[in-house]
């Protein structure tokens, strides 16, 4: 297996599109690990949006390929002293396999290398004890804030009442010069 990371390009973007949906939500018969499927409906994502991102000053989509096959992606926008790491996808069929963790290991070292981030910041689905669980194993704290979820920026439809966003974050460790 021969994988490398890059940054996301135009040319990537229906490729991303795919990859994002089916990761947040699958079609039944390809679930991986973990999924918003029953809790949210419709595209997590579309064209026009991860366009715009892209396009926007401060954010990167980091990409993995396996075998020259797009497998996982993950986002990092650059927030004053802060990063925001979002988006995080792995191909369903890929999940479990510590893809997702390389990926995040890739945005906390663009984080804090490329953007000299001192914390870093992201905020997951409340509902979502196992995805919370596998952040707080790699150093995120649960911040307690939630915010309600935005019904109106085109991320889905919720299918159950109540939903909320919660913050973790992690402290970059300072490394003083010797």
């Amino acid at each position: 297996m021969h994988y490398h990371f890059r940054l996301a390009a135009d040319q990537d973007v229906d490729t991303l599109v795919h990859l994002i949906n089916a990761a947040y939500r699958p079609a039944a018969d390809l679930t991986g690990w973990t999924h918003e499927g029953a809790i949210l409906d419709g595209p997590r994502i579309n064209a026009g949006q991860l366009h715009e991102s892209l396009a926007t000053q401060g954010v990167v989509l980091l990409v993995m390929e396996i075998d020259d096959v797009l497998t996982a992606c993950v986002e990092v926008q650059q927030q004053g002293d802060d990063a925001y790491i979002g988006t995080l996808a792995v191909l369903p069929g890929q999940q479990n396999s510590g893809i997702g963790k390389m990926m995040l290991g890739a945005a906390e070292a663009y984080a804090i290398e490329q953007l000299k981030a001192t914390r870093l910041v992201m905020s997951v689905l409340s509902g979502r004890v196992e995805l919370i669980n596998f952040y707080v194993r790699r150093g995120y704290v649960r911040s307690g804030k939630l915010q309600d979820f935005p019904l109106d920026a085109g991320v889905g439809v919720p299918k159950v009442s109540r939903l909320a966003l919660e913050t973790l974050y992690k402290t970059v460790p300072h490394t003083a010069d010797v």
